[in-house]
């Protein structure tokens, strides 16, 4: 639940039939020297350590925080030599997802399957961007086309063989031909040439959401089987 009159403060319980595993790991940390939080290193996992530690750290008080980004003997064994603290500015960042969650998605999507249609919802993230959909989808059907011609040169020499767009792009067929007209009524001549070095910087690697959207387009595969694709390589060790 959350206290929206007291400064939105959430307040969190066990959920019903996980007592034995909250004792569990209450026994576990009594028994343990040090107890090391190795969720995963991003907001989500900072607050699962953060919950973790609030409920064993009255029977331990060695608790540490360890983060890796791939499962190997050295990247685990690196992370247990530099343990930190909990990270209550990422906790608190995935508490307010939450709590914007249960607020604005949760309300919401029961009031659109009242007074919409069933099944339908409504989010934090859902929502503005349905609205950045629905205004450009607003712009295109505003839009009134206009016809123009696109001019284009194939140039040929001893040396060099050119494609050459027009800079113009006429919207009369009167004026496409007389540009026409003027282009092929003269002999054109390169005055210059330079030669430059360009450098192209490699694709950045993949993000969650690039990954599924490549694997779509070229491999047909799903949402679903990309991330369980990519969890299998990730728990093989082979991508972070």
């Amino acid at each position: 639940a959350v206290d929206v009159e007291a400064g939105f403060v959430p307040h969190y319980i066990i959920s019903p039939g996980k007592e034995k595993i909250i004792t569990g790991l209450r026994m576990a940390a009594k028994k343990a020297k040090a107890v090391l939080l190795a969720s995963d290193p991003d907001r989500e996992g900072e607050a699962i350590a953060w919950h973790v530690s609030e409920l064993i750290k009255d029977t331990n008080k060695n608790l540490k925080r360890v983060v890796f980004n791939e499962i190997t003997e050295g990247a685990v064994k690196e992370a247990i030599l530099h343990p930190r603290e909990i990270d209550l500015n990422l906790k608190e960042a995935q508490e307010a997802r939450r709590i914007l969650d249960r607020l604005v998605g949760y309300d919401l999507s029961g009031l659109i399957w009242k007074k919409v249609r069933y099944g339908l919802s409504a989010g934090r993230v859902q929502s503005p961007a349905l609205r950045i959909v629905m205004e450009r989808e607003r712009e295109i059907r505003a839009f009134v086309p206009v016809n123009y011609f696109v001019l284009t040169a194939e140039m040929t020499s001893k040396s060099y063989n050119l494609s050459l767009v027009c800079t113009e792009e006429p919207h009369q067929k009167t004026e496409a031909e007389r540009i026409k007209s003027v282009g092929e009524a003269n002999k054109w001549q390169i005055t210059a040439s330079k030669e430059t070095e360009a450098k192209r910087s490699p694709k950045p690697p993949f993000t969650t959401s690039t990954l599924q959207q490549v694997a779509s387009t070229r491999l047909g595969f799903s949402p679903s089987r990309t991330m369980g694709a990519a969890q299998k390589l990730y728990e093989a060790g082979h991508i972070s």
